[in-house]
C-alpha cells in the first residue's frame, strides 16, 4: 500500500513539473511574437521597440487587393485622433488619414480578408497590437465634446465598436498608430502619424495691411467679436489699432470697411450683425483719430463666401472683415 501511495505521488509530482514546463515554453513563444508584447496599463510609447522596416511615405500602405475607399478620404496635416491604448482613451495629435472602406464592384467586401490582411501586414513589419477589444460608451462620452471629427469620413470610436489598434515606433518617421474595424458590409480605417502644429499665426501688422491694400486692393482680417454682438473684444482691438496705424501711415488712403459671415443661422439677422460690426470697426478708428471721410461701412453677411459653407473650417475663413481701398 504504502509502495502504490509513493507510485502515486511520482506521478502527480511529474506530470506537475511537465505541465509547468509547458506553460513557460508558451509564454517563452508568445514573448518573441510582435503583437504580443505586453505593454503595461500606464502605457509609455518608449516602452515600443523601434522597427527596422522600410515603411515608405505617409500613409505608409496600399489597401488590400479589391478594397477601395468609399468616398474620400479625410486627410490633415495636423489634427486628432482618439486611440485607445490598453486602459486608456486618449487624443493623439499629428498628420490624419481616415477612411470608411468598401469592396470594389467586382469583389464584394469581406470582414475576414479585411482584417486578416492588416493583421498579417502590420504584425510583417514589427507593429505591435495595443487593442484589440470593443469600445464602450465611455469612451465615446469622453470624445465626443472633444474630437472635431464626430461622424466625418472613417469615424471610429462608437460604444460596442470592436476596434483592433496597433503602434509603429520609427526612428526616421516618429511614432504611427493604426486602428481599424469592420463589420460584414463595409470597414473603417484611421491612421496617424504624431507630429507637433506648425505654428502659422502671427500678428498682423500696419505694414502687412498697407501692402495688402496696395498690391491686391484689399485687406482680409480676422476680427474677434463678442458671440452673437457686434462689441469688438480686446484683442480685435489691438488689431483696429493697426489698421489704425495703417492709415496714419498713408493719409491718401480711403477704404470700406465690408462685414461678413458664414451661412448658419437667419440671414436677415446675419447682415445685420455684419453691417453692425463694419460699423463698430469704422466708428473705433474714427475714434482714434482718423478722419470719417476715409471710411464708409456695409455688412454683407453670408453672400459674399471666400470657400463653401462646408465644414466649421471653411465657416471661420468666411466669418471675416474685409479692408477695399477706395
Amino acid at each position: 500500500m504504502k509502495r502504490l501511495i509513493l507510485l502515486l505521488s511520482s506521478t502527480v509530482l511529474l506530470f506537475s513539473c511537465n505541465k509547468t514546463e509547458n506553460k513557460t515554453d508558451i509564454n517563452t513563444v508568445e514573448g518573441n511574437l510582435t503583437d504580443s508584447i505586453q505593454v503595461s496599463n500606464s502605457f509609455s510609447i518608449e516602452e515600443i521597440p523601434f522597427i527596422t522596416t522600410e515603411i515608405g511615405d505617409f500613409p505608409f500602405f496600399s489597401l488590400p487587393e479589391n478594397i477601395e475607399e468609399m468616398n474620400k478620404p479625410l486627410v490633415r496635416d495636423f489634427d486628432l485622433i482618439y486611440f485607445s491604448i490598453k486602459d486608456q482613451y486618449i487624443p493623439i495629435e499629428g498628420k490624419v488619414y481616415k477612411a470608411n472602406i468598401r469592396g470594389t464592384r467586382e469583389v464584394p467586401f469581406s470582414q475576414h480578408y479585411f482584417i486578416k490582411s492588416f493583421d498579417d501586414y502590420l504584425k510583417s513589419i514589427g507593429a505591435v497590437k495595443v487593442f484589440d477589444g470593443k469600445l464602450t460608451n465611455d469612451n465615446y462620452n469622453t470624445r465626443k465634446d472633444n474630437d472635431p471629427n464626430i461622424g466625418d469620413e472613417g469615424d471610429i470610436g462608437y460604444g460596442n465598436e470592436a476596434v483592433k489598434c496597433y503602434v509603429l515606433r520609427t526612428k526616421d518617421k516618429g511614432n504611427i498608430y493604426v486602428q481599424f474595424t469592420a463589420d460584414n458590409a463595409t470597414g473603417k480605417l484611421n491612421i496617424l502619424q504624431e507630429g507637433k502644429l506648425n505654428q502659422t499665426i502671427k500678428k498682423i501688422t500696419a505694414d502687412d495691411i498697407v501692402k495688402d491694400l496696395n498690391e491686391k486692393g484689399k485687406s482680409i482680417l480676422y476680427i474677434n467679436f463678442d458671440v452673437d454682438k457686434s462689441n469688438v473684444s480686446m484683442d480685435g482691438k489691438e488689431l483696429i489699432s493697426q489698421i489704425s496705424e495703417a492709415l496714419k501711415k498713408d493719409n491718401s488712403l480711403k477704404i470700406s470697411i465690408e462685414g461678413h459671415t458664414d451661412n448658419s443661422g437667419d440671414g436677415n439677422h446675419n447682415k445685420k450683425l455684419s453691417n453692425d460690426r463694419a460699423n463698430s470697426v469704422m466708428n473705433d478708428l474714427i475714434q482714434s483719430g482718423i478722419d470719417k471721410n476715409r471710411l464708409s461701412a456695409k455688412g454683407f453677411g453670408a453672400e459674399n463666401p471666400l470657400v463653401a459653407n462646408d465644414s466649421e473650417e471653411n465657416k471661420a475663413k468666411n466669418r471675416r472683415v474685409e479692408l477695399i481701398k477706395l
